[in-house]
């Protein structure tokens, strides 16, 4: 186990996320906070970086010009992007930070703007989810 596994949880704990699962081997956890829209949100330490990952939604059947805006979200994003994970069909949201300087204000910011990000967007990704 990394020396970085136990300040994350820390963190994630002291931000009040609840921890829904853990996985010391793989030294990830999976973390909800339903006030920030946060649901599943999956923190796993990768030496040397943290990658930070929530579904957003299944990729539509009729995307349209869902990748063009998801894009042009991006640009307003604090941290972090929309994404595609091309092998499970799904929009998601991914940010990664470095472990080896990474403090409580970083991971909190990055929280912060995937909560910002769902706030500002929910709407209209509901709205091409439904296509």
């Amino acid at each position: 186990m990394s020396e970085y596994f136990e300040t994350v949880k820390a963190y994630l704990q002291d931000l009040d996320l609840i921890v829904e699962e853990e996985d010391a081997a793989e030294e990830l956890v999976v973390v909800n906070d339903e006030d920030r829209g946060i649901y599943r949100l999956i923190v796993d330490c990768e030496d040397p970086i943290l990658i930070l990952e929530q579904a957003i939604m299944p990729v539509p059947s009729r995307p349209g010009d869902l990748y063009r805006r998801l894009l042009e979200m991006n640009r307003t994003l604090i941290h972090g992007a929309f994404a595609l994970d091309d092998e499970t069909g799904t929009i998601l949201f991914r940010d990664t930070l470095r472990l080896d300087t990474l403090d409580r204000a970083e991971i909190e910011g990055s929280i912060n703007a995937l909560g910002l990000a769902l706030a500002e967007n929910v709407n209209e990704l509901l709205e091409y989810s439904k296509k």
